[in-house]
């Protein structure tokens, strides 16, 4: 039987834990225990940074820190991490905006019937990209799950 890839594993695992960390860190921050945060984008840690950290750093020991292995995992992982605080996270704010504008339209339709205003069936996600913190909280705990996955294929 042939043995599954170790990054792979080691990356949609970090991804699956930093996931599973939401609900916890949604707790602390709110007071309210939800599952919600399991399937959605942005929150703390970055899934995404966990992921590609992890891969980054079990590829930099099992490979070497020279290695064109590692190399392309670190511009890899640099340019996910870069986007899920940096234009995400953007388009986060700017659907927020959007949602509120619509909000006070709606508002002000009610002032001025003239105004024909129809309200948006469905407000637009505004939890898209991170925090610079969330995407280093992500990425640390990355790090530390692709070393460990390291450490333990070389004990076997």
């Amino acid at each position: 039987m042939k043995k599954m890839n170790t990054g792979i594993v080691t990356a949609l695992s970090a991804i699956g834990i930093a996931q599973g960390l939401k609900v916890f860190t949604y707790k602390k921050v709110t007071g309210k225990w939800d599952w919600r945060p399991l399937l959605q984008t942005g929150g703390m840690p970055s899934s995404h940074s966990a992921g590609v950290a992890s891969l980054a750093s079990y590829v930099a020991a099992k490979r070497g820190t020279s290695s064109i292995e590692t190399a392309l995992a670190v511009v890899f992982g640099a340019i996910v991490m870069y986007d899920a605080q940096g234009i995400r996270r953007h388009t986060g704010e700017i659907a927020k905006l959007v949602n509120d504008i619509d909000a006070d339209i709606e508002v002000l339709s009610g002032h001025f019937p003239g105004l024909g205003h129809v309200k948006q069936e469905e407000e637009l996600n505004e939890l898209l990209g991170h925090q610079p913190a969330e995407v280093a909280g992500g990425a640390a705990l990355g790090i530390v799950i692709g070393l460990i996955s390291a450490w333990i294929e070389d004990s076997k």
